[in-house]
């Protein structure tokens, strides 16, 4: 229920904490540092670590037409790092553990950053993780138990209303992102849905770990969901990966598919760029076990190797995808 901020002082980075205090808007200094470069990727973390704690408590859970709260324990890792792992053992649903997902991401974000610093900042950033915890669920009791909140407490709260960065730093936190994973998990049995979670670690993770996003070569799609990869000078080609679906025709099995870019006005045939085009599958890689390093391996050497793509597209059903464990089972050019 914070958003953090850096502004410059007397030859110093401060990283200031702004909350709702009552009816008006309150800050305090979390730290100094001497550089703005070290001050900004903590400023990142704490803002996404900060949206990812209280949105979930701040919304109902509506799947099944009910009207529920989302669970809160994630709250425990702000302060514990020995709860950061039960971040990642939950089944609740997959919108709140793909919650869970990003926010263990970005707490070791941040463990990162502070490696840069000193030791005083590193113990004033964890006190700041404190008493934003603490005061989150001090006004969580209070609106939820009718428990008075302390005296001293300043951190306002209000359901469907949190106070952190304009979309929270990720689209996960969006309203649509919220709905397409409700959506694709109507119907499932509680085992299906704690292996769609799964899963959805699986590639979460393999995304996290790969060079793609910082290659900028490729995306995640929480919605469907999917990584997207399309390296440059890549002969208008693009490699997709998606979890398996939980039930029907395909349920259990792993896609990896590469496809090629068809234009829309073939006239434009052979040309760098299209106004417009369609997605035509080339081969497809169908598998029941996905490991994450095996993704991510995939995906780095995509992303170091864009000419590979072309390659892997001229590979016959049978034959792996040349220095990878993924066999060809489909062929569609």
């Amino acid at each position: 229920m914070t958003i953090y901020c850096q502004h410059a002082n007397r030859g110093k980075t401060q990283i200031l904490a702004v909350y709702r205090d009552g009816g008006d808007v309150g800050s305090s200094t979390v730290t100094s540092l001497d550089s703005p470069d070290l001050a900004a990727p903590v400023v990142e973390a704490l803002n996404r670590i900060s949206a990812l704690a209280t949105v979930p408590v701040s919304i109902f859970d509506e799947r099944e037409r009910r009207v529920a709260s989302y669970p809160t324990e994630h709250l425990a890792a702000l302060t514990d790092r020995t709860a950061r792992a039960d971040l990642l053992s939950g089944a609740h649903s997959l919108w709140y553990e793909s919650v869970c997902l990003e926010l263990h991401q970005a707490l070791a974000d941040l463990d990162d950053a502070l490696a840069a610093v000193p030791q005083p900042v590193r113990v004033a950033v964890e006190a700041e993780l404190e008493t934003e915890a603490r005061e989150l669920r001090d006004t969580l009791a209070e609106s939820t138990e009718a428990i008075p909140a302390p005296e001293g407490n300043r951190r306002s709260w209000d359901h469907e209303q949190p106070f952190v960065p304009y979309g929270g730093g990720s689209p996960l936190l969006s309203t649509t992102a919220r709905e397409q994973l409700d959506r694709q998990e109507e119907g499932l049995t509680a085992e299906q849905r704690a292996d769609a979670v799964a899963n959805l670690r699986v590639l979460v993770t393999a995304f996290e770990q790969s060079s793609t996003a910082d290659a900028g070569s490729g995306f995640f799609s929480v919605e469907y969901p999917e990584i997207f990869a399309e390296p440059h000078n890549a002969n208008h080609l693009f490699l997709t990966i998606r979890v398996p679906e939980p039930d029907g025709e395909d349920a259990g099995a792993w896609s990896i598919e590469i496809c090629r870019w068809e234009p829309d006005n073939p006239a434009e045939e052979g040309e760098d760029e299209y106004s417009s085009a369609t997605g035509e599958p080339v081969l497809e890689c169908r598998l029941t076990n996905a490991s994450p390093d095996d993704i991510t391996d995939l995906l780095s050497r995509l992303a170091a190797e864009p000419g590979l793509l072309p390659q892997w597209a001229e590979t016959e059903v049978g034959d792996p995808l040349a220095g990878t464990k993924f066999f060809v089972t489909k062929v569609s050019r």
